[in-house]
C-alpha cells in the first residue's frame, strides 16, 4: 500500500479470492482494502493513538441524508456529551485535495453541525474549525486534541 504522511501502525490484513482486507476496530470487521480505506484506518488510529480520542466516541461510514440525498461521512467523533464535535473526508492518496473535497465535507457539515472538519489523503491534512456564526470555516495548525 501507499506511504503515507502519518505515523505507522500495525493492521490485521488478510488475504481472500486474491482480494485484501483490513481489520476495521472500530466496526469491528474486516473491510475491503482501498486506497481510501488506507489512509481511514491510519487517520482514526491517529485520532486514538496520538489525539486520544475514545474508540467509542467514533463512527465510521455511517449514512445520513444530505438535500434529500443519501450520504456516507467516512469519520465522526461525537463529544462526552454525544454531539457531533469532527468530521473527517479520506481521500485516496492518489486524489488531490481540491476545493470540491472541502464542500463536500461543508455539504455534510449543514446536517451533523459538528465544530471541527478534517480532509485527508494520507499526505496532506488540513484541519479547520467552524464559525457558525459567520458560516466559515477556519484553518488550524494541527488536529485538535480530544476535548
Amino acid at each position: 500500500m501507499y506511504k503515507l504522511n502519518l505515523p505507522k501502525y500495525s493492521f490485521k490484513i488478510t488475504k481472500k479470492e486474491e482480494k485484501h482486507y483490513i481489520f476495521d476496530e472500530i466496526r469491528k470487521k474486516s473491510v475491503f482494502l482501498t486506497p481510501e480505506e488506507w489512509v481511514r484506518q491510519h487517520f482514526i488510529q491517529f485520532l486514538i493513538q496520538e489525539k486520544k480520542y475514545p474508540k467509542s466516541h467514533i463512527a465510521v461510514e455511517k449514512e445520513i441524508k444530505v438535500n434529500n440525498l443519501k450520504k456516507r461521512f467516512d469519520v465522526l467523533v461525537f463529544n462526552n456529551r454525544g454531539e457531533h464535535e469532527v468530521i473527517v473526508e479520506c481521500k485516496s492518496p492518489k486524489i488531490k485535495i481540491t476545493q470540491a473535497t472541502f464542500d463536500q465535507i461543508a455539504r455534510y457539515n449543514l446536517q451533523l453541525k459538528a465544530n471541527y472538519l478534517i480532509v485527508t489523503n494520507g499526505l496532506e491534512h488540513y484541519y479547520c474549525k467552524m464559525d457558525f456564526e459567520k458560516q466559515e470555516y477556519v484553518f488550524l495548525e494541527e488536529c485538535p486534541e480530544y476535548f
